[in-house]
């Protein structure tokens, strides 16, 4: 988190946007456009946060504006929830610190045909269940092992390589954000170290913020939306939120130390190094974006596993099969990750680079990329909120397009910084306070609860309540924690 207070121009464009305007630093080529309301831009003002939405205009090759979500906080290079779009045809360049350290972080929901009648009682068993099953935690190893001849397959091929495994089906891929697969995605690209670090760690869920949570559809907006999503009031649903895990980690980490005077190389002059960055078009851009996209593809075979332990774990509680329990992939949204897409920008249709860093595609109804079946609605959103209030399900819709490259939010943010949480928890039982708002939580360890807790986050129903205005998507569903394993 920024330790300063930003005293740069904000002006307020309308009710759910603020601008920087490119004339406050020399060298921005576009200016800062943060999507907010009046309550949520008082807490960013503390935050250093708008001071990256200014620096990543600087990016050569940048389209319309340097973009950020209302759950935007400190992160590095980029914020998180930060978002940018660049044309390699311009000298645009590919940014790592625009994608993230975890690539391909993501969210996925599962639902199923229980109720909350049908859970309570065996509540505590799931979630102890689930946390013997799925390895939490920094570096956990777990029942999947990937040597590496075989992890490159998986790298190439991403999701569709385990459902070829039995590990999963069809349908799964097709309710999978690019059908579990970025094209191109180059496994000789990655290094041995980061290949070392993945071979055990496909299906682990992690440590920080990744979770898997049993949520309770608690009210519905959009009834129509809510139907064909197949979610409904009192449905029991799994949560999943996790990414690349060490080999993204180790991706990212090689290409910013790659990237070290390739800025200068290209005569690229840039405010902060952090956004180390090379030429889309250029060899060091062009082995980073395949070392990228083998790591995203790595993450939804992440996220894959995640979900069949959880249908299992399910299965096994319920002595039924996780078909019999309707246990089916709503969808699979990513959050960290850069992308080729085609959009409008200036009345003209341009090939763009869009980085997306703590920030959901929202794709509107129609749209080519999002499954037959949720056309007619707009792509669906998911957004995790913190473990004591809420999540949500939104619908992407045509403001999205016009505003911010098809972006919405992808969280709550941050609202404290995990060693500001520690300390605040100081003395606290966080399991017990959870548990009191009618939360079980399992983690392994107190710290990891305390640097997690509710009050370290916004309100995601704010943050909602943004994009919602902003007409970047629409509510359709929100749902209510009532189990969580975290690391």
């Amino acid at each position: 988190m920024g330790k300063e207070t930003f005293t740069g121009p904000l002006e307020q464009v309308d009710a759910c946007c603020w601008r920087i305007p490119r004339s406050y630093k020399p060298g921005m080529h576009v200016d800062g456009l943060i999507f907010s309301n009046e309550r949520l831009m008082a807490q960013l003002k503390l935050d250093q946060a708008p001071e990256q939405v200014a620096n990543v205009a600087f990016l050569p090759g940048i389209q319309y504006a340097s973009l950020a979500m209302p759950d935007i906080h400190w992160g590095y290079g980029f914020c998180i929830g930060g978002v940018a779009a660049t044309d390699p045809d311009e000298g645009g360049v590919i940014s790592p610190g625009g994608v993230g350290y975890d690539i391909n972080c993501g969210v996925r929901l599962v639902r199923s045909n229980l109720t909350y009648r049908d859970v309570k009682n065996e509540l505590r068993t799931l979630v102890e269940e689930l946390f013997r099953t799925i390895p939490t935690g920094v570096g956990r190893s777990g029942r999947y092992k990937f040597p590496k001849k075989e992890l490159k397959h998986l790298l190439s091929e991403g999701a569709s390589y385990l459902v070829g495994k039995g590990l999963g089906t069809a349908r799964d891929l097709e309710y999978t954000e690019a059908n579990g697969r970025l094209e191109g995605a180059d496994p000789d690209r990655v290094s041995d170290h980061a290949l070392t670090r993945g071979e055990e760690q496909c299906g682990t869920l992690g440590s920080g913020n990744h979770f898997l949570e049993i949520q309770v559809v608690d009210h519905v907006f959009d009834e129509e939306a809510a139907q064909v999503l197949g979610l409904e009031k009192d449905m029991v649903c799994v949560m999943i939120h996790s990414g690349s895990r060490g080999l993204g980690y180790q991706v990212c980490d090689d290409a910013l130390t790659m990237l070290r005077g390739v800025p200068e190389k290209y005569g690229i002059q840039l405010p902060d190094r952090q956004l180390a960055c090379a030429p889309v078009n250029s060899k060091e851009g062009q082995n980073y974006i395949a070392a990228m996209r083998a790591a995203a593809n790595f993450a939804w075979c992440n996220r894959q596993l995640l979900m069949m332990q959880a249908r299992e774990v399910f299965a096994h509680v319920f002595g039924l099969s996780w078909q019999e329990l309707q246990m089916n992939l709503v969808y699979d949204v990513c959050h960290n990750i850069a992308k080729f897409e085609e959009h409008l920008v200036g009345g003209k249709h341009k090939k763009v680079w869009v980085h997306r860093k703590g920030a959901t595609r929202a794709f509107p109804p129609g749209h080519p990329e999002i499954p037959p079946v949720y056309r007619g609605i707009g792509q669906p959103v998911i957004i995790p909120g913190d473990m004591g209030r809420a999540s949500w399900v939104l619908v992407g819709q045509p403001g999205s397009m016009e505003k911010t490259f098809g972006t919405t939010c992808h969280g709550a943010g941050r609202a404290m910084s995990r060693t500001a949480a520690l300390k605040d928890a100081g003395g606290r039982r966080i399991d017990k306070e959870l548990e009191s708002r009618g939360v079980i939580a399992r983690a392994q360890s107190r710290k990891g609860l305390a640097e997690e807790q509710p009050k370290a986050y916004k309100n995601v129903d704010d943050v909602v309540e943004v994009v919602h205005e902003a007409g970047l998507s629409r509510r359709v569903a929100r749902m209510r924690p009532i189990g969580v394993i975290k690391g």
